[in-house]
């Protein structure tokens, strides 16, 4: 049922993710936007970094959710909040730190960098 779409999703998505991360560094939207997730050496993230960073990459909601199911909150409002103000607080841990990297970067050893030039290029 509900359990086994959401384990789908969860994969398929994870999926997405670490292949356009091990790849290229990015997936379609990062390229929109100009980032580039790269390993320290500059390089993409290999297969198995980049599924760590997937998985940690959740840090921005578990919590949240954790509380909303130990609350037992039922409200669509209440959920939302709990997730927003989790979400802006894992944020902003990133502005605690000199290099204003998320937690999962650092722990994963990848970085996310503006990317020069035309979208998704690497040229000035």
């Amino acid at each position: 049922g509900a359990l086994g779409l959401q384990v789908t999703l969860f994969v398929v998505l994870g999926l997405y993710f670490v292949y356009f991360w091990s790849r290229q560094g990015q997936t379609l939207a990062m390229r929109t936007w100009r980032l580039r997730l790269q390993a320290h050496d500059g390089g993409p993230p290999s297969a198995r970094r980049a599924a760590a960073r997937y998985l940690l990459a959740w840090l921005w909601f578990l919590p949240a959710l954790a509380i909303v199911s130990a609350a037992g909150l039922t409200s669509a409002v209440a959920i939302t909040s709990v997730v927003a103000v989790g979400a802006l607080a894992y944020a902003a841990l990133a502005r605690l730190r000199a290099d204003r990297q998320f937690l999962h970067d650092v722990a994963c050893g990848t970085c996310i960098v503006e990317v020069r030039g035309a979208a998704g290029t690497n040229t000035p």
